[in-house]
């Protein structure tokens, strides 16, 4: 459907809290192309193949959607860091993350880079780990909250440092501590040079579950139109 000039561009975000059940993963697996039912079988845990194998079928149902492909004809390729794309459709921008009991997959054709990244928001974060993707000014935010919103605030900052380096396609090759962020009016706002890159925009998405999301968005056109669906499997994503 074509848009208007004035209308902000849009962003499906999906969501799926997937069963976890033998008959249902051997079901996702129909749809999945010969090369990530190998890479499924190189996963030593279950929980690990499982995950895997319910984020690459939520991702071709949903890129099903906006292609008109069938899910197990959509043609997925990686570049040279991993970072997936659609062949033939380079205005596709998406993003998938994968969290034990939880998929998010976001994806655009308006915005020019896209990256979601979902967490359990009860993740123990070592304080080496604060270390090694916290700034020192981050750790000092961290350190001024009261005990209990401590934990939570640590995840949701690395889920939005995370969204953003996969935004950019480069993941954790790049130091997260390259990534800061701030709070303006509670929404996080990146910093680049001590000063707010307008082009960026970052949120965290209520999921409904025990899972923190968050999604990094560039745009020149303003801000986006975040749609959260709900996926309903054997159906299309629905609100």
């Amino acid at each position: 459907m074509q848009r208007s000039g004035n209308q902000p561009p849009a962003i499906d975000v999906v969501l799926w809290k997937y069963p976890q059940n033998e008959s249902d993963e051997k079901r996702w697996m129909g749809s999945l192309s010969s090369n990530e039912r190998e890479r499924a079988a190189t996963y030593r845990f279950e929980r690990d193949r499982t995950s895997f194998i319910a984020g690459r079928y939520l991702l071709r149902q949903v890129l099903s959607a906006h292609t008109e492909t069938q899910p197990d004809k959509v043609l997925l390729q990686a570049d040279a860091h991993g970072k997936l794309r659609v062949e033939g459709r380079d205005g596709l921008q998406f993003s998938l993350s994968n969290a034990d009991g939880m998929v998010a997959v976001a994806v655009t054709s308006e915005c020019e880079r896209v990256g979601i990244d979902c967490e359990r928001a009860d993740a123990e974060i070592e304080a080496a780990a604060l270390t090694n993707y916290c700034r020192l000014d981050e750790r000092h935010w961290l350190d001024q909250l009261p005990a209990g919103e401590r934990p939570r605030a640590a995840v949701a900052l690395w889920t939005l440092k995370e969204s953003h380096l996969k935004a950019l396609g480069v993941g954790l090759r790049q130091d997260p501590r390259s990534v800061a962020f701030s709070w303006q009016d509670g929404i996080p706002v990146l910093l680049q040079s001590r000063e707010p890159d307008r082009q960026w925009r970052h949120r965290l998405i209520e999921s409904g579950t025990q899972h923190i999301v968050a999604l990094a968005v560039r745009s020149q056109s303003g801000e986006p139109d975040i749609r959260v669906l709900t996926f309903q499997d054997d159906s299309m994503p629905s609100e």
